[in-house]
């Protein structure tokens, strides 16, 4: 079974930056395109960065040039830099597989993060 582990979510002020981690079981990442995912109160959860196998990443406009989404195969683990962060990226963030998102999977607990202005 996949699993998969949010952190790094906190409070910043307008500008600030953070880091976000989700260690992910087994081979996943090498295999499998990862996705990062927000929600913020009273909207849909959106796709804020996506990381395919061989390394190409996916941005929306949102927060093209702010997110960079990476990974490290080694630690298992699927990284998300947030900088220049603004007050509408408040949210709760998760990390998953696409292909289980779009076939409708299962969602983690996420790392809250909240920006103040």
């Amino acid at each position: 079974q996949v699993q998969v582990v949010e952190s790094g979510g906190g409070l910043v002020q307008a500008g600030g930056s953070l880091r976000l981690s989700c260690v992910v079981s087994g081979n996943i990442i090498r295999l499998n395109t990862m996705g990062w995912y927000r929600q913020a109160p009273g909207k849909q959860r959106e796709l804020v960065a996506a990381i395919a196998s061989g390394g190409t990443t996916n941005y929306p406009d949102s927060v093209r040039g702010r997110f960079t989404i990476s990974r490290d195969n080694a630690k298992n683990t699927v990284y998300l830099q947030m900088n220049s962060l603004k007050p509408e990226d408040t949210a709760v963030y998760y990390c998953n597989l696409v292909s289980s998102v779009l076939r409708g999977g299962y969602w983690g607990q996420g790392t809250q993060v909240t920006v103040s202005s």
